[in-house]
This record gives C-alpha cells, sequence and structure tokens, in this order.
C-alpha cells in the first residue's frame, strides 16, 4: 500500500528538485568543463579549481568577504540580544517595536542600496549633509568611508533579524527560570549567563546560520553603493563571481567559484547544526 505522505510530498520534491538540484548539476558541470561560443564544451576536470587557487584575487575577495562578516556579525549579535531583552524585560506590548524593527529587512535589497547611495551623496544626501555638520566630509571614493558605510548599512538592514528571533527565543522561555534566578539571588549578568543564553542557544544558532549566510553572499547592497569600489576594495566574493560569470562569460570559473560556495556553506551549516545537535542531546547519567 502506498504511503499518502509522499503523495503530498511529490509537489514540494518537484519544486525542490528543479530550484535546487537542476542549477547544482549544472553548476558542476560547468566547473568540469570549458565552453567555446557559448554552445561547444570541452572536458577539462579540475583546471578551473587549480586555477582559482593559485589566483590571488580570488583569494583576497574571500578574505575581504570574511573579514566583512567577522565585523558585521558580532555587531548586529549584540545589538540584537540588547535590544530583544529589554523589550522582553521592560515593555508590556512591544508588538509595535518589533514590527519597527521588521522593516528593514522586509526592505528589498536594492532599494536599501539604493536608498544609502542617495543618503551618503556628497550634495543631497541628508546623512551625508548631516556628517558635514560636523566638520567631516564623508567620500564614498576612500576605502574607510565606503567599508563604514556598507557595515552600517548592513546593520541597519539585519539586525531586525536577529532581535525578532532573540525576542521569539525569550518568549519561550518559562518565567520560572527568571522567578528561581531572583529567589536565589542571582545578579542580572547570572542570569543572563546562565539561564538567558543557554536557553537561547538554538536560536541564536540558526540566527548566526542565517546571518553568515547572507554576509558571505553579499552583492547588491555594495554593489548600488561602491561599485566594489574603490578600486577593489569593497569588491566582495559574490561580485567576483558575478563579474566572471556574467561580464568575461568565463562560466567555468565562475562553475568553479559556486562549488566553493556550496562548500563553505555545507561545511558551516555541518558545524552549526552539529553544535545545535549536541546541545540537545540529554546529559548521559553518571555510573
Amino acid at each position: 500500500m502506498i504511503n499518502r505522505a509522499w503523495i503530498f510530498l511529490t509537489p514540494a520534491i518537484i519544486v525542490m528538485s528543479l530550484c535546487a538540484l537542476l542549477p547544482l548539476i549544472i553548476m558542476i558541470n560547468y566547473s568540469v568543463q570549458d565552453s567555446f561560443a557559448g554552445d561547444h564544451f570541452y572536458w577539462v576536470g579540475l583546471r578551473w579549481f587549480e586555477e582559482i587557487s593559485r589566483s590571488p584575487e580570488f583569494w583576497e575577495a574571500v578574505l575581504r568577504t570574511l573579514i566583512f562578516s567577522v565585523i558585521v556579525i558580532p555587531l548586529q549579535f549584540i545589538i540584537g540580544i540588547f535590544v530583544a531583552r529589554k523589550l522582553f524585560m521592560k515593555h508590556q506590548n512591544p508588538s509595535f517595536f518589533i514590527v519597527l524593527f521588521s522593516v528593514p529587512m522586509l526592505t528589498p535589497w536594492l532599494v536599501v542600496g539604493f536608498v544609502w547611495r542617495l543618503m551618503m551623496d556628497p550634495i543631497y544626501g541628508p546623512l551625508s549633509n548631516a556628517i558635514q555638520q560636523a566638520g567631516i566630509t564623508p567620500d564614498l571614493n576612500e576605502v574607510g568611508w565606503a567599508w563604514l558605510t556598507i557595515i552600517i548599512m548592513d546593520i541597519w538592514h539585519w539586525t531586525g533579524l536577529i532581535i525578532v528571533l532573540t525576542f521569539a527565543g525569550y518568549l519561550s522561555i518559562s518565567k520560572s527560570h527568571f522567578q528561581a534566578a531572583r529567589i536565589d539571588g542571582a545578579s542580572p549578568w547570572s542570569t543572563f549567563r546562565y539561564v538567558e543564553i543557554p536557553k537561547l542557544r538554538k536560536v541564536l544558532i540558526i540566527a548566526l546560520l542565517l546571518r553568515f549566510m547572507d554576509c558571505f553572499m553579499i552583492y547588491i547592497e555594495p554593489f548600488m553603493i561602491t561599485r566594489g569600489g574603490p578600486n577593489v576594495a569593497t569588491s566582495f566574493l559574490s561580485l567576483e563571481l558575478i563579474q566572471t560569470a556574467s561580464i568575461q562569460f568565463d562560466l567555468g570559473k565562475a562553475g568553479a567559484i559556486s562549488v566553493f560556495y556550496l562548500l563553505v556553506m555545507i561545511t558551516i551549516c555541518w558545524f552549526l547544526f552539529r553544535a545545535m545537535d549536541l546541545n540537545s542531546q540529554p546529559a548521559r547519567s553518571k555510573t
């Protein structure tokens, strides 16, 4: 007898196959072949992987992407956890603030990049004019200002995700834990460290996974703001991939970079889900 569950899963399996499995097969196929005239392909094996492994431009783009992720993600988590905790502890009706903090992350990426580019315009940009009132002239043609603008933009855009997820995690914590901590005379820091953080661990791991994936693939916003400049200072790995595939039309090399992307994401996902799984396992009783 056929299990009816598979019948209901069939549409989802078909959609996933078309949206994920088929592009993956095409990407891997491109990564081991060279193309001529767009429709003639020749087997080259691991040639493209060897080429990107020896490419200084590729590793510099990877380094810039990692540096950006290491700077942005901790700041977003610090701000997000702080705000979510304040909303949970201090406000009786935080719904308005949750919606308010959700607005930036619901804004399309293209719009976000365009708006921040206009805000930093040296003549018409309101943010640029406000900074100039303090005697400082922001210039996106300088590396420091370009990086600072993109970092602040990403914090504004995605910190709301951390706030929403962390606040949802706080709602799942039983009030009895806080009452027990108060009875024991625990300080706010001790309560945060030994009660709140362990209970929020799974939520924070999921948030870390989502944010790392987005940071490592960031493309539209910095491209709209700086076009990868000045020089290649904000040319992240995603921009390197897009230029290789669409401008140079080097599909084999672009496929190899995409496979590198996939391997990095699979590795990070494995470690994070492993950490979540270890945390969820009940402690073994000592004999």
